[in-house]
């Protein structure tokens, strides 16, 4: 493919020789990417926050299997949506295709900004504190071991994506491993007590009432499904992403579901809801009824392969929407040019790498991507809605395979996320309302990129202004 820079006399001239990225995933590597990002520390860390506020064995159920739910009807979508258009970008090539380049540039803007390098040094940095809790290791070393990872899953990223999806299939056949250890010992040793299911329905003292504690519980279930989704941004590198693509949306949600359910249900057949304090310390008490004294290091080494799953997943993933903006002339069309010899978007990836390790040094984020959560949901609430403009303008795009159920599926779905919207807004309207705004900044800077480049974006081509 010639990539063309468009210059100032209007003349076009050749730069480059530059081909599409090679679709070397199948099948298992796109189910790993679509676990290996949802399953994280939210695994350990938030049923204990759930159960203390619903008090309910039946209700957490309740909560699980309604986010799984939903979580599942948003993959149907996706299915459909990544089955449409088969290229790298996921949400940002749909939101551009349905609404143009200025909405979809307002959601790359947020993840390039803020969201992306943020949560992918969020999770750097836990997976390296929780590494530091079996190790021993300094502050100065843990922040050293969280960037190290960065650079090193950046590398292999680079020089070759199918050893990259390699590794996330391993670390993500390790990671049901371990939690398939956790749930057999729990239940085939008899270490814990059904009585702790006992009043399956009714609240426990202590908990908050319902209706707070099913709106506490599902955001946090939400978010701890968060990610499936991310595996639509690289369907330009999925071999036969129309067969492939909506099972593995579909077989990964399933696997994660079953994940969290099985999981809740061993914690609490472990530890009874009213010693549920905390989260560290539901899990510490979990370790340690599962393996003794060395509990809390057995499931921080858990905590450290689940999380490094995610990471792997984000920084294959996340460049893809700076490479596709950049193939659309809203980024610098540097980004846009693949590696010579491997034929990976290696400057994005870079990029990514680069801004996630700053943010590690500086250690202040986690307050920083609160912000931007209610636009991100937002996002992805839209981004579901594109299936019906789709759908009015009939034939007009490639072969796709249609969400089953709809148009039920996608209205549920955005049924869902308004209600978890308005409670995000509930709990904290300022953070919600400052997103919001940080993200219409991006409008003037639309303006400025689109009025500087004056050419419309056409796939498979990147411009530049000399």
């Amino acid at each position: 493919m010639l990539v063309l820079a468009k210059v100032s006399n209007e003349r076009a001239v050749i730069i480059g020789d530059v081909a599409n990225l090679r679709r070397e995933l199948g099948l298992g590597s796109a189910i790993a990417a679509v676990v290996g990002e949802s399953i994280a520390i939210g695994i350990f860390m938030t049923p204990a926050g759930m159960a203390k506020a619903l008090g309910s064995p039946f209700w957490l159920l309740f909560v699980w299997t309604l986010m799984a739910a939903m979580a599942l009807s948003g993959a149907l979508c996706f299915g459909e949506l990544a089955t449409r258009f088969p290229e790298d970008g996921g949400l940002y090539v749909y939101l551009r295709e349905a609404y143009g380049k200025r909405i979809a540039f307002l959601y790359g803007w947020m993840c390039l900004l803020v969201m992306d390098p943020g949560i992918t040094a969020a999770l750097a940095v836990g997976m390296a504190t929780y590494a530091s809790y079996v190790f021993g290791w300094s502050s100065t070393i843990t922040k050293s071991a969280a960037i190290a990872t960065l650079l090193a899953l950046g590398l292999i990223n680079i020089v070759n994506l199918r050893i990259s999806a390699g590794l996330l299939r391993v670390v993500t056949w390790l990671k049901f491993g371990i939690l398939g250890v956790i749930v057999l010992r729990g239940l085939l040793f008899g270490l814990g007590a059904w009585r702790n299911f006992v009043p399956f329905v009714h609240q426990r003292s202590g908990s908050m009432p319902l209706f707070p504690a099913l709106a506490v519980a599902a955001v946090a279930a939400f978010f701890s499904f968060g990610g499936w989704w991310d595996v639509s941004k690289i369907a330009g590198e999925v071999k036969n992403p129309e067969r492939v693509l909506p099972r593995a949306l579909v077989a990964g949600v399933l696997c994660v579901s079953a994940v969290y359910i099985f999981i809740t249900g061993v914690f609490l057949y472990l530890v009874p809801l009213e010693r549920v304090s905390s989260d560290q310390g539901f899990v510490t008490v979990a370790g340690e009824v599962l393996f003794g004294a060395a509990g809390a290091r057995v499931l921080s080494g858990a905590v450290v392969v689940c999380v490094l799953g995610s990471v792997a997943v984000l920084i294959m993933v996340a460049p893809r929407v700076y490479y596709a903006m950049s193939r659309d002339g809203l980024f610098f069309s540097a980004i846009a040019v693949p590696h010579p010899k491997f034929r990976t978007p290696s400057r994005a990836i870079l990029l990514q790498v680069v801004m996630a390790s700053v943010l590690v040094g500086f250690g202040s984020f986690n307050q920083i991507i609160s912000y931007f959560i209610f636009a991100a949901v937002a996002f992805l609430g839209l981004t579901v809605s594109t299936i019906f403009r789709f759908r009015r303008r009939g034939s007009d795009t490639a072969t796709y395979v249609g969400a089953a159920g709809y148009p039920y599926t996608p209205i549920f779905f955005i049924v869902l996320v308004v209600v978890l919207l308005g409670l995000i807004v509930l709990h904290n309207p300022w953070q919600a309302l400052i997103g919001v705004a940080v993200v219409a900044a991006g409008l003037p800077v639309y303006a400025l990129v689109d009025r500087s480049h004056g050419v419309p974006a056409i796939r498979g081509e990147v411009y530049i202004k000399e």
